[in-house]
């Protein structure tokens, strides 16, 4: 595993979207695996830019995102699909036909998650799958004890990762409580994976997840497992890992 420790919020998402801009240039239809949520704002907010000085184009790219809640529309403010399209996708110049994610008003669950396994292989697998975690050490919408060989199934959302959505939704009661997501070995089957952390809250479970021992209730720690994994984080949520002796990259 590499480990790239940034000073702020802003260097480490410029060292996030370096990666995946060298990615698309070095293949530019390449399949990047994407994530939502606050921490992968800032490395979108910066691709877009790239893109509109000229520096990169996304036009033969194809993407695909880790998960949805289920019952939401795409045209739902707080769907993935909607951020998506508001942080990156309406701002560069991939096909719309090219971006995938999980369709949150499915009438089958089970179906969706079975086609959403047969779209990934039909793509030839994902390049670079780009990560957040959460407190608990999720990695997507797969939570402590999910096991390790799941594909892309239906979860139950722990009352933990309630309680963190509900800063987007602004009611608890809002949030849904279910969601469409990627299993773990959907990720593991990609051939690259970025990871992004940022804030002293992340510290200790980046800690367990990377220095620890690999284990089913801590989701990311399974990360140890796969050849080509980058980490990128700010000083607040790698100093531990650092201190308890994981090198760092220039």
């Amino acid at each position: 595993m590499r480990v790239y420790l940034s000073e702020d919020y802003k260097s480490m998402s410029r060292r996030a979207a370096n990666i995946l801009s060298a990615q698309v240039i070095t293949k530019p239809d390449s399949v990047l695996g994407l994530a939502t949520g606050g921490t992968p704002v800032g490395a979108y907010q910066q691709l877009v830019e790239w893109y509109q000085k000229g520096d990169l184009s996304f036009a033969e790219t194809r993407s695909v995102n880790l998960d949805e809640y289920y019952g939401l529309s795409p045209r739902h403010e707080q769907s993935y699909r909607y951020f998506m399209q508001v942080n990156l996708f309406d701002h560069i110049d991939i096909k719309y036909e090219n971006t995938h994610v999980l369709d949150g008003l499915a009438k089958s669950p089970v179906a969706e998650c079975a086609r959403y396994n047969q779209l990934i292989r039909s793509l030839g697998g994902i390049d670079l799958q780009l990560l957040g975690m959460g407190h608990n050490g999720h990695i997507a919408f797969n939570e402590p004890g999910d096991g390790f060989e799941l594909e892309t199934h239906l979860v139950t959302l722990t009352e933990s990762t309630i309680e963190a959505n509900t800063r987007f939704f602004g009611r608890r009661e809002d949030v849904p409580r279910q969601a469409l997501s990627m299993g773990i070995k959907n990720i593991m089957q990609a051939r690259r994976i970025l990871i992004m952390v940022s804030g002293e809250a992340k510290a200790d479970i980046v800690c367990r997840a990377f220095r620890g021992p690999i284990s089913t209730q801590v989701p990311a720690s399974i990360l140890q497992l796969h050849p080509d994994v980058t980490l990128v984080g700010d000083r607040e949520a790698l100093h531990k890992l650092v201190e308890a002796g994981e090198p760092v990259c220039g």
